[in-house]
């Protein structure tokens, strides 16, 4: 994805107060909903490049009254596509790609979260600008919202990439091992698209199909309480430092946890956890604790 590919280029160098707000709004530019669907699709697309997946589910378009049964089998269950001939090869270039992007994530949510604690030490050049409160405090909260809740477009590059992928089953240039079942319901879905792009049904006469196919609720969930507890944090902060921890932990960490939490079957740390454990926030997550046990579904 377009925005992934952009997260994992930001400098996880702090070298003054600027340098935080652009990570804040870099990272933090992205609609939940719109980003868990697009992490299917492009999972989708990363299953069109395995040559055995896509060979594999066409055996079925010979015999008309096959493919009809399979298309109708994954429309009924879509981790019927799991049980498709290269489904393990498909599934590995997934799960691989999507957690290389979350370990990227994850290891600049760490640089960013860890330095919140660094810059307060008194031999550090940066600690007397870090100490002092952000001036514009409100403001900075209303960007993110706002930057929250706007789409994002995709270049033309990116797209004309993305595009030549899903349809030539190439260019993206990945590779990994075959990933055996358990999938995630992510996993599956992404599956389930690819399987139905294979067969001939993913065009737009069938998009209703292939649109439901993105909505993962739990992927949708771990996104929106990662924004939830971004507003919490910023709103609670008062020093540059707070905010320094807010962007290291909830923009940049939660995405990584959210990214790896979609591929992988084993329970992950949520971000509500998250928010509730560092002592250089301890104002922020209270408070965002606070809100979410008050049933503060919207942060509006």
């Amino acid at each position: 994805m377009a925005f992934m590919r952009e997260a994992r280029t930001i400098d996880p160098a702090i070298t003054d107060a600027a340098t935080i707000e652009l990570i804040m709004t870099r990272g933090a530019s992205y609609e939940s909903n719109q980003l868990s669907r697009g992490m299917i699709a492009y999972g989708a697309i990363l299953a069109l490049q395995s040559t055995a997946f896509v060979e594999g589910v066409r055996t079925y378009a010979a015999d008309p009254e096959q493919r009809r049964q399979v298309i109708e089998r994954i429309q009924i269950d879509p981790a019927y596509a799991a049980q498709l001939p290269g489904a393990a090869d498909a599934a590995g270039l997934i799960v691989s790609t999507l957690r290389s992007d979350s370990e990227a994530l994850a290891a600049i949510a760490h640089v960013v979260a860890e330095d919140a604690y660094t810059i307060q030490e008194r031999n550090d050049p940066r600690r007397r600008w870090a100490q002092q409160a952000v001036p514009d405090r409100d403001s900075r909260l209303e960007t993110v919202r706002r930057l929250s809740e706007a789409q994002m477009m995709p270049n033309a590059e990116d797209a004309a990439r993305l595009y030549a992928a899903a349809h030539d089953g190439a260019g993206l240039g990945v590779t990994a091992d075959d990933l055996q079942p358990p999938y995630t319901p992510a996993v599956a879905n992404s599956l389930a698209i690819a399987a139905l792009a294979a067969l001939g049904a993913g065009g737009d006469d069938w998009r209703p199909n292939t649109d439901a196919l993105t909505l993962e609720r739990n992927s949708q969930f771990c996104l929106s309480m990662s924004k939830l507890n971004l507003y919490q944090c910023i709103a609670a902060a008062r020093p540059h430092y707070e905010h320094m921890f807010c962007a290291g932990r909830h923009v940049m960490g939660d995405l990584a946890v959210c990214t790896a939490e979609a591929v992988t079957p084993e329970p992950l740390v949520l971000p509500t956890a998250l928010a509730q454990s560092t002592p250089v926030a301890a104002d922020a997550a209270a408070t965002s604790t606070e809100a979410i046990e008050n049933g503060a579904a919207s942060p509006n």
